[in-house]
């Protein structure tokens, strides 16, 4: 028989629910709902923007999980109508539109890479296309309406933009009034988003209103860090874990993340219970190496996308080449000030003292003899930020783990 909301307790749904999540608004009408005792639909949109998820985007895959197993209907919304215009969140400038083919090619990856997290049978995917390609001409006017100028730019990145003289084109004040109206197609309960997402969200709420059905829940997730732990994980600033990545790199990668990161990592990529990570966190205090705990949570994210069992050998692959292969046991650590901007791999090894200048780093990179974190790299122009710590391996003999400030 499958589980319905009305079989868990909502104090026990409700700190589920809370876990890792930065805002529930209303919280009460959240209360409410739940109440109800019915499957709530809990929606999350995501444009297929790029042809790859990293794990920063999984953080909602994983709340709707969440959703999922407490009975409530989930709906994975494929935003390819709305991938047309872009997300204007966050960005200085318009961006370029994708093509047809480009949207359609990367929705069908995004699909194959969430079922890794989300049961597909349980999981309702729908695309905006569906109704906002019917919505036409003067269906999109009357949505134009309902909104105005002043209120769209109280929104953050259209104040800055509109302050510095920077362009915002008129589709762009489209975009949030079209997220919202996929709330009002889908009658949304409950809508998650990242802590970037809060205006559109909004919106959806203020349309729900004007249309006469109950205002969806907004709940907010943080943006996740990347592997400096500075920054927001971005693979244009090469700090992130790939979903696609192979299992020896992706473990290498939650390994090379400093302790303190690691509980943020715990809160909202693990599903590890509370009381287990607070335990954890126990064990540290009382003289247990983090490594041993980070080792736990590098194991369940390499099973997630890669299978049960999958995270174990990798974890014996990473302790046989740390331990027991080439890595030295005590290896020497040490600080390098490098520029905000990053720098370069190949000047981070000379400056290290691991190679003996830039043009030497740069042909142990091309003679396949350089590793970051057990990982053999490829390119020797990667650019290395502000705030990383990583062990650099150069030939056999040659390791330091170098922290960047």
């Amino acid at each position: 028989m499958p589980i319905t909301p009305a079989m868990r307790p909502i104090e026990e749904q409700l700190t589920l629910i809370r876990r890792g999540a930065e805002e529930i608004i209303p919280e009460q009408e959240l209360v409410n709902k739940l109440k109800l005792g019915r499957p709530l639909r809990v929606k999350a949109g995501f444009d297929p923007t790029a042809p790859d998820l990293h794990i920063g985007h999984t953080v909602l895959i994983n709340k709707l999980r969440v959703f999922q197993e407490l009975g409530h209907e989930v709906i994975f919304l494929v935003g390819d109508f709305t991938a047309r215009i872009g997300d204007p969140t966050g960005k200085n400038e318009t961006r370029k539109p994708l093509t047809e083919e480009q949207i359609r090619e990367n929705a069908k990856t995004y699909q194959a890479q969430v079922f890794k997290i989300l049961d597909p049978s349980l999981t309702r995917v729908v695309h905006n296309s569906e109704w906002l390609d019917n919505l036409g001409a003067g269906g999109m006017i009357k949505l134009a309406a309902r909104y105005n100028v002043a209120r769209m730019l109280e929104r953050d990145d259209f104040n800055k933009r509109y302050r510095s003289g920077r362009s915002i084109a008129i589709h762009e004040f489209l975009y949030p009034l079209i997220q919202g109206y996929d709330s009002v197609a889908l009658e949304a309960d409950i809508e998650l988003g990242g802590t970037d997402q809060k205006f559109n969200l909004l919106v959806g709420r203020h349309l729900q209103q004007q249309e006469g059905q109950t205002p969806q829940v907004i709940l907010t997730m943080p943006i996740l860090e990347g592997l400096d732990g500075v920054q927001k994980m971005s693979k244009s600033l090469n700090n992130y874990i790939g979903v696609a990545d192979s299992t020896n790199e992706m473990f290498g990668k939650v390994m090379s993340i400093s302790d303190e990161l690691m509980w943020r990592y715990f809160e909202l990529l693990s599903f590890t219970p509370p009381d287990q990570v607070e335990h954890y966190q126990n064990q540290i205090a009382s003289g247990t190496n983090p490594r041993d705990i980070k080792l736990a949570l590098a194991i369940e994210i390499v099973d997630r996308f890669h299978g049960a069992g999958a995270g174990v050998v990798a974890s014996e692959e990473f302790t046989a080449r740390f331990r027991h292969g080439a890595m030295p046991e005590d290896v020497p650590v040490s600080e390098l000030k490098v520029p905000s901007e990053g720098l370069a791999l190949a000047n981070v090894l000379r400056d290290a003292g691991l190679t003996a200048s830039t043009s030497d780093s740069m042909r142990m990179v091309r003679q396949g003899a350089v590793k970051i974190d057990g990982i053999k790299v490829k390119d020797p122009k990667e650019s290395m930020q502000v705030g990383s710590e990583h062990i650099y391996q150069v030939g056999k003999r040659r390791v330091s783990k170098v922290k960047l400030i």
